[in-house]
């Protein structure tokens, strides 16, 4: 007997057993099942005798699912290609087993609060004709306890099995899921709100033997879930992955099972047809139709510039440079910091400047944060057919005002042939902006972010991906980064809600992308050269010996180079 069957002979045995409990008078709020359809729409609209373990029922990549028992579970999938409908059916199964069976409570959680009713509906069918118990379902409040010890009441829908476990469908997503105990659904979790900090809370139930499924289709490229799948592709978290995109539903049979719940008779040419009318109901929308069927997330909403521009404009040979400080150098004596940082420019930014064209103009932009997000650097070549190549992307994570101050500074004296810099001068980076412009004049710009800046610079930024005078680090942070650049109200910028995971797992909005808007404006402002000619010593004005000789021992005269300009040419 497989596992799946194994599960289904316990959850009826315990049914069995407890038949008197099942028959139990309903609380004041239930509904009765006959009545679903009316309060849970889809969830039970199935038919009254429809059978989920009849031969046919289950598509194949659903009994994948379902038979899948790892803790941590990942669905990716194509709209309405049934895995609610599964993980319904698992659910049921589990709370209507005993719990040394392997029965647990379980907690759905959805983006909205039809997606509760549907699911609920769903248990209750499956309880009835799978786990042969007559479960209601009970409305109630779900009292969300706060970390100020304050509470809050959720809609919630529940069905109480014999076992004594239970399912619970909440209509918007709790607070304090560490409160929660059993397996928890996530289901649309690309569409939750902060869906990364309930993916955080929800670990902590696998302490205490607990199980995580997350499902949803895709809503973005830098969406959370987008990077959990990414995450668990690359290894560093232990999600078990599902792919389920449309065309894998259809090939399984989805359309024999829509035909078969319709009462339509199905064909090759009728399955054809169908499919060609979903396709078709995007239009010209294609980016949007594969999100939402092919499990193939897009750019942005609204995104500036597509993956497929920036990677063409993607250059291996950038050197990209990541410094992160743990807090307690802010503490430290000042010698100490001094140190620290001196040690940094000297072993690190010296030998990724000493790489640079001696020949060429360079320009810098600078994107300040001093905790949360990470500074960003962006340092470009201006070449002689007018591109902005870029040559160092530099990241500063944590470290403290004065120590960027002093980075700045080594790089604005090492680049060679500087021609401008633009600072954020925005909020705390107006210090770094100010004591920068200080030591360089006019050769440094303090620049205040603006919605009306970004949209004089922002745009013809976007516009060198396009003609190819542009080109950045081939880093994925780097390049996600300029993936976040969305036109916000017309305006082309980083949205402030915007943060998502680097991938070193540190929070990220854009920096590297505004610092390259940055460094395209410094580039684009007048640069000045200062050049100094000595007189060679023993000639004229006019070119000619003049009959002193410094090397015969002859006093210099008054015209004579000084030591200075001398030690000047020479470094």
């Amino acid at each position: 007997m497989t596992g799946f069957g194994k599960r289904l002979a316990n959850a009826a045995a315990t049914a069995a057993i407890a038949i008197a409990q099942v028959a139990a008078p309903a609380p004041v709020l239930a509904r009765d099942v006959a009545q679903l359809p009316e309060a849970l729409p889809r969830g039970a609209e199935i038919p009254a005798n429809h059978d989920p373990l009849a031969a046919g029922i289950l598509m194949e990549h659903q009994l994948e699912w379902i038979e899948d028992r790892s803790d941590l579970k990942l669905g990716q999938k194509g709209r309405r290609t049934g895995i609610t409908y599964a993980e319904a059916l698992d659910d049921t199964l589990i709370a209507a087993a005993s719990r040394e069976a392997g029965g647990d409570n379980v907690f759905y959680i959805g983006d909205t609060k039809d997606k509760g009713r549907e699911f609920i509906g769903y248990v209750a069918h499956f309880a009835r004709i799978v786990a042969k118990e007559l479960g209601t379902v009970e409305e109630f409040l779900f009292e969300d306890q706060l970390e100020d010890g304050s509470s809050k009441l959720i809609s919630a829908y529940r069905i109480r099995f014999a076992s004594g476990f239970r399912v619970e469908a909440l209509s918007s997503r709790p607070e304090n899921i560490r409160g929660l105990q059993g397996v928890v659904v996530i289901d649309e979790a690309a569409f939750h709100a902060n869906v990364r900090e309930v993916l955080d809370a929800v670990n902590a139930l696998l302490i205490w033997g607990g199980k995580i499924r997350v499902i949803s289709t895709h809503n973005g490229v830098l969406n959370p879930f987008n990077e959990l799948i990414r995450e668990a592709e690359a290894g560093k978290i232990p999600f078990s992955l599902h792919f389920i995109p449309f065309q894998k539903a259809v090939d399984n049979g989805l359309y024999r099972r829509v035909c078969l719940l319709r009462g339509w008779e199905w064909s090759q040419e009728a399955q054809d047809a169908w499919e060609a009318k979903i396709r078709g109901a995007y239009g010209v929308r294609t980016a949007q139709m594969r999100q939402e069927l092919d499990a193939i997330p897009a750019d942005a909403d609204g995104a500036a510039l597509t993956y497929v521009a920036i990677e063409a404009r993607s250059d291996a040979s950038v050197q990209v440079i990541r410094w992160t400080l743990p807090d307690e150098v802010k503490s430290a004596p000042e010698t100490a910091r001094k140190i620290v940082v001196a040690q940094f420019c000297r072993d690190t930014l010296a030998p990724a400047l000493a790489k640079l064209d001696v020949e060429r103009r360079h320009d810098l932009g600078w994107d300040f944060a001093r905790s949360g997000d990470g500074s960003a650097v962006v340092i470009n070549e201006l070449g002689t057919d007018m591109t902005r190549r870029g040559r160092i992307v530099v990241e500063l994570r944590n470290v403290p005002f004065e120590m960027q101050r002093d980075v700045a500074f080594f790089l604005l004296e090492h680049l060679p042939r500087f021609g401008h810099a633009a600072f954020d001068a925005t909020g705390n980076g107006a210090y770094l902006a100010e004591v920068c412009r200080q030591k360089k004049g006019e050769r440094v710009s303090e620049i205040k972010l603006s919605a009306e800046w970004y949209r004089v610079n922002s745009g013809p930024y976007v516009l060198a991906f396009g003609d190819g005078t542009v080109s950045i680090a081939a880093d994925k942070d780097v390049m996600r980064d300029h993936q976040a650049l969305s036109y916000v109200n017309g305006v082309i910028r980083v949205p402030e809600d915007m943060r998502y995971k680097g991938e070193d797992g540190q929070t990220r909005h854009g920096d590297v992308a505004i610092a390259g808007i940055l460094a395209w404006y410094a580039s684009r402002q007048a640069s000045f050269e200062y050049g100094y000619q000595p007189v060679v010593p023993g000639r004229g004005d006019d070119g000619f010996d003049g009959g002193d000789d410094e090397d015969e021992g002859v006093a210099r005269d008054w015209w004579r180079p000084p030591m200075g300009a001398r030690l000047r040419s020479g470094i």
